[in-house]
């Protein structure tokens, strides 16, 4: 069975690119895509949605080298 390719912007994907990208623990998200339209922040989030942030953002293995 295959997964399905996690969508631009939701909060598994910010939180796979925050890992990524070195920065905090944030859960948020963006419901249009990547960095459109309105930032959804942890206190409007669902426990649902804190739950795909937290398993993107410790799944993400890869780190961006800055060196």
């Amino acid at each position: 069975m295959t997964q399905s390719p996690i969508k631009h912007g939701s909060p598994e994907d910010r939180g796979s690119a925050d890992r990524y990208y070195g920065r905090p623990y944030n859960p948020h998200y963006y419901p249009e895509g990547t960095y459109k339209g309105k930032r959804v922040t942890i206190e409007s989030l669902t426990p649902q949605e804190i739950v795909d942030y937290t398993r993107g953002y410790n799944n993400e293995e890869d780190r961006k080298d800055w060196g």
